[in-house]
């Protein structure tokens, strides 16, 4: 029996996903730079790990890659306004 017939992908419990926001929403706290939230070589590790677990499970790699890449650049772009309005906040005198 394939994945879609246990559990179909609109029934998943999407809490890892809660999880991550919230440490991806701290993380903007941390970064001192938007060069430091995009962190391009993290996120070729990352890619590039997912893709390898894709390898090993038999999972399609550019589907992966892609929904990765979509979620990971999603999170920036969280990180980049969080960042901007922590910058913003903390330069009013």
């Amino acid at each position: 029996s394939s994945c879609w017939s246990e559990k179909p992908l609109e029934t998943t419990n999407p809490d890892w996903m809660v999880n991550l926001n919230f440490i991806v929403q701290q993380a903007a706290r941390f970064k001192k730079t938007t060069d430091d939230v995009k962190a391009p070589q993290r996120v070729e590790q990352v890619i590039a790990k997912v893709t390898s677990l894709s390898r090993e499970l038999g999972a399609n790699l550019s589907v992966t890659e892609q929904v990765y890449r979509a979620m990971i650049s999603g999170f920036i772009n969280e990180v980049l306004a969080e960042h901007a309005a922590i910058s913003h906040t903390n330069a009013k005198p």
